[in-house]
């Protein structure tokens, strides 16, 4: 190789002296990724702007240049455009570790001083020093060897912190030539300046376990033959320098491009006036209903208190025990109202049949569970005025007033006993309150967020914890309502029973409840649901197919509750339906979480045969396990008896209201998201039963919402993990084969994997579009749709959105962590502010 000559910076690349390139002409075929950006730069080399066009350009300059000699092809620079880009990102250090030279490097020193034995640091502990995470352990010591073998230094005990300085300026190292011939090297084994098959595997294999990729590291070999089929097209038997940078230079130039995000700019001249009643109107048009109903329930709940708070101002028991008696009295009036109505947030059916009518417009359904959680802080408030004014003001007053005053004015209340403090508190009155506060008190602090994902308590109790002691704790809550009814009978200042107001507030929504509880079990409501086929998955998901009970009618994007009576007669637990409204089938997708899901998830996966499926498309294959009937010689298993309860309503159900959707799900957050997928799937596939009926039901919701209609939906799926693409992989398959329009674009985001142009997944990233290149098949998810590496620019993406998609409406829903949703939702509101688009953000409750 020659030098590199002076005046030429490192944004340029080698070529082979004197070769005829072929005009290659821009193939417009349509991808099924489309998130390839626009159309590369010119470059004065050559031009590859497709994937189709990767195998000719690299098969032309082979066949050209070194087909009949084993010697190295001279080199000479030249500038490059869009081309060195790529290139120019390749590092060897993450991000946080290569900042400021001085800064990063005292990072580095300071670890070394930690890790270092007798002054030096050993080939295992390398990659931590540098700042590579130990899953990047085997790739570091192949680096390291590397590094030594460029310096000629044994490091068979290690390396000094001086060799190292010197090895981290050789991976900091700004030229393209050195950083590029350092990756080179580590390649090289044996430094012969030549790559061998065995040496690309062994590559891979590294790679593969830095970035957790076990079905990539599994098919190792299968991709080196793949490479060396690319590179060495005369058989030689080994791959040069030259080649392998063509190589990565192309799928590094094919990633790059100067994507506009188009241009959210905001509104010129906005005075702060404007600003402000902009962000008002915008606040208002988002949260509207959410708040005119808490004005609304604040404002009964201070009626209330002011009501009662002035009716026990004028009764004779306010001489004994003054303005504490009415206190304590308004707000037992806000509690019964309050522990009425957050039964109410509990009747899922009933709820789910209101938002289809037209108090769906005027009441925040979807909120069911963030009112129920607001309702519960005001019950304790109200509880903790009421007992306290009593404890520490009431019953002290009554045990204390003179005899004479007290048999005058309280009298015929206590049946002119007048009683002791403690005689107060025993009686029907103080023990059932005694009772409830106790009870309400477990129960609430049990539902807390701590108690339920933080606490965890030694085997065997913990069982009693998270979920379970959520669960059953709030059951108790049955016999708090019980005694609330036998505490407001035997109230002592009120004798007439239409004055006994407490089991007013609570006949209707108790009622309401206990019908959605107890009704279902004598009219078929709870179906029980046969199971026609099951897959357990690597990584602790299981998925359930089964028959759809009669007249169980559902929109994508509801849940049902589950229960599974062989591990409690019970536990219901809420899950996204994944399948379309018109399957023949009703499936759900669960991750064994917590102790009843590993449970059914163990269960299922006792009752199951593996069998291996082919793919329909590509060369790799999968592991799918089934449920079958299988009798045994002796007796026949049986399956897990499965029932489900609803369908329930969810914002996701909505998504026909806007002109484009985008769909982001984290990790097992994708599951409501899918459910849409396949019912937008099913109006692209004309001819099918389902279509006719799908497209009157998409124009009715368009007619009714006065909207254009839905135009385009963007799915966006961020998982840590590469087993996880096989839940929905016929999904994926579907949608690459069906949406010939464009209509559905899928983003697949795998976060195990290092950034494109991190050295460490610099030979994925070329696997992967070999092999779709080659069979159409991604090497990371196995299936059509292609994966990006780390997590989205969430703000990029909206900001693109917003541009391609002007004066539209477009509907984000959510599925996941609760963090992310919160950055999201700004994202939205400032968008909605400074474009023409107007975003609506919704996220998942349960």
């Amino acid at each position: 190789m020659s030098s590199e000559k002076p005046g030429h910076d490192d944004s340029s690349i080698w070529i082979p002296e004197s070769i005829d390139i072929d005009p290659i002409v821009e193939d417009h075929v349509s991808r099924n990724n489309k998130n390839d950006g626009p159309p590369l730069e010119e470059s004065m080399v050559v031009k590859v702007p497709s994937d189709a066009a990767l195998n000719k350009s690299i098969s032309n300059v082979r066949s050209r240049n070194g087909t009949s000699q084993g010697h190295c092809i001279k080199m000479e620079r030249l500038q490059s455009g869009a081309a060195d880009r790529g290139l120019k990102g390749l590092h060897f250090l993450d991000r946080t570790v290569a900042g400021k030279k001085g800064d990063a490097w005292k990072s580095i020193e300071k670890c070394f001083v930690q890790h270092a034995i007798d002054g030096k640091i050993s080939k295992e502990k390398f990659g931590i020093c540098v700042g590579m995470g130990a899953e990047s352990k085997d790739f570091a010591e192949e680096l390291f060897e590397a590094l030594a073998r460029r310096r000629n230094i044994s490091v068979a005990n290690g390396a000094t912190l001086d060799q190292v300085r010197v090895f981290w300026e050789d991976m900091s190292n700004k030229d393209l030539e050195s950083r590029f011939q350092l990756f080179f090297d580590m390649c090289d084994k044996n430094g012969d300046g030549r790559l061998s098959r065995e040496e690309v595997e062994e590559v891979i294999v590294s790679s593969a376990s830095a970035n957790k990729l076990g079905n990539l590291n599994q098919h190792a070999a299968e991709y080196a033959s793949l490479i060396m089929e690319e590179l060495d097209p005369d058989h030689k038997g080994y791959i040069e320098l030259w080649q392998l940078e063509t190589l990565l230079r192309e799928m590094t130039s094919s990633e790059d491009g100067t994507t506009s995000t188009g241009a959210t700019v905001p509104r010129k001249y906005r005075t702060p006036i404007i600003k402000f009643v902009s962000r008002a109107s915008k606040f208002i048009e988002d949260n509207g209903k959410k708040v005119w109903v808490i004005t609304f329930w604040l404002a009964i709940n201070l009626v209330l208190f002011i009501w009662k708070f002035k009716q026990y101002k004028e009764k004779g028991a306010f001489e004994v025990m003054g303005y504490c008696v009415c206190f304590a009295k308004g707000a037992a009036e806000t509690l019964k109202f309050n522990m009425a109505l957050i039964v109410l947030t509990m009747c899922r059916r009933t709820l789910t049949m209101l938002r289809e009518s037209f108090l769906g417009r005027i009441l925040p359904f979807d909120d069911n569970i963030k009112f129920h959680k607001l309702i519960a802080p005001a019950i304790v408030i109200g509880t903790l005025i009421h007992v306290v004014m009593h404890m520490t003001c009431d019953f002290p007053r009554i045990a204390s007033c003179p005899k004479q005053k007290f048999l005058t004015i309280l009298g015929p209340d206590f049946d002119y006993n007048q009683p002791t403090y403690l005689g107060v508190v025993a009686t029907v009155v103080g023990i059932t309150g005694i009772v409830m506060v106790l009870i309400m008190a477990f129960s609430f602090t049990l539902a807390t967020q701590y108690f339920r994902s933080v606490i965890k308590l030694p085997s065997p109790l913990h069982h009693l914890a998270g979920f379970n002691a959520f669960w059953y704790s709030h059951h108790l809550l049955i016999v708090v309502y019980i005694l609330l009814i036998v505490h407001g009978y035997f109230l002592f200042l009120t004798k007439e029973w239409r004055k006994k107001t407490t089991w007013m507030y609570f006949v209707v929504p108790v009622a309401l409840y206990a019908i959605e509880r107890i009704h279902p079990f004598f009219r078929g409501k709870d179906h029980q649901a046969s199971v026609i086929k099951a897959v357990v998955y690597t990584e602790d998901v299981l998925a359930l197919y089964m028959t759809k009970p009669s007249g169980f009618k559902y929109r994508s994007g509801m849940y049902i509750f589950v229960k599974c009576a062989d591990i409690s007669g019970f536990e219901w637990h809420p899950f996204s339906i994944t399948s379309a409204p018109d399957d023949d089938y009703l499936s759900v997708h669960i991750k064994a979480s917590g102790d009843w899901t590993k449970e059914l998830r163990n269960r299922f996966a006792q009752a199951c045969v593996t069998q291996t499926t082919q793919t329909r498309r590509g060369s790799l294959l999968r592991k799918e396990t089934k449920v079958h009937s299988i009798c045994f010689s002796l007796s026949c298993f049986r399956y897990p008896k499965i029932m489900i309860k609803g369908p329930y309503g969810a914002p996701a159900q909505d998504y026909k209201k806007y002109d484009v959707l985008l769909l982001i799900g984290l990790g097992i957050g994708a599951t409501p998201m899918i459910s849409i997928l396949k019912d937008l799937l099913n109006h692209m596939k004309i001819g099918s039963p389902q279509h006719d009926s799908l497209q009157n039901n998409h124009s009715d919701d368009i007619a009714e919402s006065g909207k254009r209609g839905l135009q385009r939906a963007y799915f966006y799926w961020v998982t840590k993990e590469q087993t996880s693409f096989e839940w929905f992989k016929g999904v994926m398959d579907d949608i690459a084969e069906n949406d010939q329009d464009g209509i559905i674009d899928m983003h697949n985001h795998l976060t195990s994997v290092y950034e494109e142009g991190d050295a460490r997944s610099a030979l994925i990233s070329a696997i992967q579009k070999l092999q779709y290149a080659k069979n159409g098949v991604d090497a990371v998810s196995e299936s059509r749709i292609r994966t990006h590496f780390s997590r989205p620019d969430w703000k990029k993406v909206l900001a693109e959105l917003s541009s391609t998609h002007q004066n539209s409406e477009i509907g984000v829903f959510y599925c996941g962590n609760p963090s992310l949703a919160k950055k999201l939702k700004t994202y939205c509101e400032d968008l909605s502010l400074k474009s023409s688009t107007s975003f609506h953000f919704h996220k998942e409750n349960f």
